[in-house]
């Protein structure tokens, strides 16, 4: 599940405008940054894939096809992102400053509007106030879109993310949405993370690595196995993705390590990958959230990983890098 941060200066103004029909935009200019670009993806299909914003003399625009209401995901350059609710035919404002990201504002439609109230009241919480405050604006809320992006971030993406609770809250959201696709799926990873939870069995599964050869958990049976999640828009899941390259390298064939991409493009990341000879397994489906392999080793974001002995029982799960390297000397030396 884990964070996108950097550290980047910036103001922003955007100024609203209508949108055509069947399509959502914001617009809007860059204080103190005059070239850039953004990046944009939509976690529940408003459009396929990744985009980007380009900034050219401290303003941008973004337009996009929009066929029902869905959420947007800024990805600003520093890291951190940022959710716009879209509707067709309509548009949104943006203010705020880089410095107190926290306090930015939305306006233009009423999701924004109630995501505005929710980012004002943890603008200064402590983290145990942040979770009490995100699982009150759910069940407050449990029929808006802001609510499913809250239990995403604010639960599921969390460090030893409690799947009950996650269960709990999503349970709540689908008897007000109960055809939300979303909230569908995180069900099915509460169910596949209980599952794959500390000495499961190593799931049985299916896939096509990034040159088209068949995958499946007999290349990871009989060996200690990590499988974790990355994008090359993570950095941390980069520097996670970098380090396990470096223990494939060290301990061989001893070790098997399958990183799940959650790049839209296959072509791309093969590009990325193209220097890379040490053995590691990379499937990228497309699919980027959507991806069944998620479900199947109750992965909720990018950056996750789940480390497997050479029985095939899950031993740890979400460890960072230097824990990840602590753990496999112990269990292959």
């Amino acid at each position: 599940m884990k964070r996108l941060i950097y550290i980047f200066t910036l103001t922003l103004v955007l100024v609203s405008c209508g949108s055509r029909s069947g399509y959502f935009s914001f617009e809007g200019r860059l204080l103190n940054l005059n070239q850039g670009e953004f990046y944009v993806y939509s976690p529940d299909g408003v459009f396929n894939g990744f985009d980007t914003i380009k900034v050219e003399g401290g303003r941008f625009t973004f337009e996009t096809p929009c066929k029902e209401n869905g959420t947007i995901v800024i990805i600003f350059p520093n890291f951190s992102e940022q959710p716009v609710f879209a509707e067709p035919g309509k548009s949104a404002t943006i203010k705020g400053d880089a410095s107190h990201l926290k306090e930015i504002e939305i306006d233009g439609t009423n999701e924004n509007k109630l995501m505005n109230g929710f980012r004002q009241q943890i603008a200064k919480a402590s983290p145990p106030e942040v979770t009490k405050y995100a699982e009150q604006f759910i069940r407050n809320n449990p029929e808006s879109l802001a609510s499913v992006y809250i239990l995403r971030k604010y639960f599921i993406m969390l460090e030893g993310a409690d799947v009950e609770k996650i269960e709990q809250l999503a349970n709540v959201i689908h008897k007000a949405q109960p055809q939300n696709g979303n909230i569908a799926r995180i069900l099915r990873y509460t169910k596949a993370a209980k599952q794959c939870a500390i000495g499961a069995k190593l799931p049985a599964f299916k896939a096509k690595d990034i040159y088209d050869k068949a995958v499946s958990e007999g290349d990871l049976r009989g060996k200690v196995a990590v499988v974790y999640t990355w994008a090359d828009w993570n950095y941390e899941s980069r520097n996670l993705r970098d380090r396990l390259s470096r223990m494939k390298n060290e301990y061989g064939d001893r070790l098997a390590v399958l990183g799940i991409s959650l790049e839209a493009s296959k072509h791309r990341c093969r590009q990325m990958l193209r220097n890379d000879s040490t053995g590691v397994i990379t499937v990228c489906d497309q699919m980027m959230f959507e991806s069944p392999l998620l479900e199947q080793f109750s992965f909720g974001s990018v950056g996750e990983n789940v480390l497997f002995n050479a029985q095939g029982r899950v031993v740890e799960r979400d460890l960072k890098p230097n824990d990840i390297e602590s753990k496999l000397e112990v269990l292959l030396n």
